[in-house]
C-alpha cells in the first residue's frame, strides 16, 4: 500500500469518527445511558415508549397474511445457525491457537439490546432477539475468515466486492506477483502480532 493510499485511508478513518459524532449529537435528544452493559433509560421516557407500544392482537391484525409462512423458514434457520456459531467456536479454538492470531471477541459483534425499548412488544423483541443474533454472527464470522485470509491468501479481488471485511485494506494488490513475493512473510509476521 502505497503513501497516498495510506493517507487517503486515515482521511476515511477521520471522516467516519466526524459521522459517528454528528450522529451521536442528532441523537442525543433520545435520554439513556450504558451502565455496566445494560441499557437505562429515564422513567419518563420508558413509560412514553409503552405507551406507543402496538399490542399485539392489534400487531397480528397488521401484519401481512404472507409473513405468516416466511416466519417458520425463517425462525427454521437458528438450528443450522447455532451449530454455525458453535463451528465458529471450535474453529477459532483450534486454528487461531496454532497460527497464533489473537481471538476475535464474539461479544464486539453480537448485541442484544433491543429488549429494552419500550415500544416494542413481545413479538417484535423476539424478532429483534433473531435478527441481532444472526447479523452480528454473520458479521462475526466475516472477521474470523478475513483474519484466515489476510495469514493465508491476502489478495485483493479484480473486482469490487460489495462489502469488504475489516482486514480486507490491507490486502496485497491483485495481479502484483513482486509485492506478493516480497510482502507475504512479513504481513503474515506482523497479522500475528498486531492482531
Amino acid at each position: 500500500m502505497n503513501d497516498k493510499i495510506r493517507e487517503i485511508l486515515e482521511e476515511i478513518e477521520e471522516m467516519k469518527s466526524k459521522l459517528d459524532d454528528e450522529i451521536a449529537q442528532q441523537e442525543s435528544h433520545i435520554s439513556y445511558e450504558i451502565q455496566n452493559g445494560y441499557v437505562k433509560f429515564e422513567k419518563e421516557v420508558l413509560q412514553k415508549q409503552k405507551e406507543n407500544m402496538k399490542n399485539i392482537l392489534t400487531w397480528f391484525a397488521e401484519v401481512p397474511f404472507w409473513h405468516f409462512f416466511a416466519a417458520p423458514i425463517i425462525y427454521g434457520m437458528v438450528i443450522p445457525v447455532v451449530l454455525f456459531d458453535i463451528s465458529l467456536f471450535v474453529y477459532q479454538q483450534v486454528v487461531f491457537r496454532i497460527l497464533k492470531f489473537k481471538f476475535i471477541k464474539r461479544s464486539d459483534y453480537i448485541y442484544f439490546d433491543h429488549h429494552y425499548l419500550g415500544y416494542l412488544n413481545p413479538i417484535e423483541k423476539l424478532n429483534c432477539l433473531y435478527c441481532s443474533y444472526v447479523n452480528g454472527l454473520m458479521l462475526y464470522a466475516s472477521s474470523i475468515a478475513g483474519r484466515t485470509e489476510l495469514y493465508f491468501c491476502p489478495i485483493k479481488h479484480a473486482k469490487k466486492v460489495a462489502s469488504e471485511h475489516m482486514f480486507y485494506e490491507r490486502f496485497l494488490s491483485y495481479g502484483d506477483e513482486k509485492m506478493y513475493q516480497k510482502k507475504l512473510k512479513e504481513l503474515r509476521e506482523n497479522s500475528q502480532k498486531s492482531l
